[in-house]
């Protein structure tokens, strides 16, 4: 039977140190539109991924981060095609090509090593099944397990993300709200305690106090369980919340990385800068909010140079002529903040403040 890490300290230390877990090179990911046509919806990713940490990638909805967790699973649409170089080292020692699996492996792969809590809980369960039947057919698909081993392990997985086993197994999805819909999706993609976990927008449509309890739980298992994460999400306050490293995407590509604080308190991008100003403050005065100008570039005709130029306010010609690539802000040891910015050195984060203060917000 599959057990669960008692601790996170036993799948190695967050923070970048070490081998990577999830190594992504120069990833792709492109959109048949036609004959002869596609669309490239993931342009040249690098990214690498620690034992124990949670990685949020942000951005405005249509800027590839779906497509991005989609396309390290495999898990695209038959228009969609993946390239470049994946490896998942596992924990064994074991490195595996994840663009190069197939049939079987794939298939063993998926929940194992990594597994994906999808947008909408919803549309991830089969109405006609009680929730027992999706956790008993999820075990039995990749493991020898006896019906009450899968009882065991989903009452021990329910009652960690706090929902009570006995009600939760004999539920149709439609029974449950959407948070408890939720949180089932994320008890079901730890049954076979992969190493590495995917969500997609987690809490899109939940209220805020289920938001809360989400975010909450999910603090908790990742304590408990050790795995590593990433978040995908457009919501930078849970991306504060729950990440210890943060990357930025626009337009198919990453255009900002770094650590949680650095990015959001020393943001070095015009883009993550004007996602930030976007968003109200939880407490102190309540200052202007900057909406972004215009709309997320067209995948099928980008804009020449830096495509994110023609809503930049510190776009100049010279951002017009190359797309740029990510190269780091500082020169301090350690410091893993990278930009693809020419006027990184302009770009500073100052709220301003209304001039008819209007107190703090709760």
């Amino acid at each position: 039977m599959v057990t669960a890490t008692t601790s996170g300290a036993a799948r190695a230390v967050r923070g970048g140190q070490g081998k990577p877990l999830l190594s992504i090179r120069d990833f792709k990911v492109e959109y048949r539109t036609g004959a002869g046509a596609t669309v490239q919806a993931v342009r040249g990713v690098d990214l690498d991924l620690y034992p124990g940490e949670s990685l949020a990638l942000v951005g405005e909805s249509g800027c590839g981060k779906t497509t991005f967790g989609l396309g390290l699973l495999r898990l695209l649409p038959r228009l969609g095609h993946a390239s470049g170089k994946v490896t998942f080292n596992r924990g064994d020692g074991a490195e595996i090509d994840i663009l190069g699996l197939n049939g079987r492996d794939l298939r063993e792969f998926r929940w194992r090593d990594a597994a994906m809590v999808f947008q909408g809980a919803m549309n991830a369960f089969n109405p006609l099944l009680k929730i027992r039947g999706h956790m008993y057919d999820t075990m039995r698909a990749h493991s020898k397990v006896t019906r009450q081993e899968v009882e065991d392990r989903a009452g021990e997985l329910l009652r960690l993300v706090r929902l009570e086993p006995a009600r939760v197994m004999d539920s149709y999805p439609h029974e449950l709200s959407g948070g408890m819909r939720q949180r089932v999706l994320i008890a079901m993609s730890l049954l076979l305690d992969p190493e590495v976990l995917i969500l997609d927008e987690p809490t899109t449509a939940l209220d805020i106090l289920t938001q809360r309890s989400i975010v909450d739980v999910l603090h908790e298992i990742r304590e408990r369980l050790g795995f590593s994460m990433i978040f995908i999400s457009h919501d930078l306050s849970l991306a504060a919340e729950l990440a210890d490293r943060v990357a930025t995407m626009y337009a198919g590509r990453l255009v900002e990385t770094g650590g949680v604080r650095d990015l959001f308190y020393r943001p070095r991008h015009p883009y993550t800068l004007a996602l930030i100003n976007a968003v109200p403050p939880i407490v102190g005065d309540l200052p202007d909010l900057e909406s972004i100008p215009g709309g997320p570039p067209s995948l099928a005709a980008l804009p020449k140079g830096c495509t994110f130029h023609p809503r930049c306010k510190f776009a100049t010609d010279e951002c017009k002529a190359e797309d740029p690539p990510l190269i780091p802000v500082t020169d301090q040891p350690g410091d893993a903040h990278e930009v693809a910015c020419i006027h990184s050195k302009d770009v500073h984060l100052e709220r301003r403040v209304r001039d008819d203060d209007l107190g703090t917000a709760s």
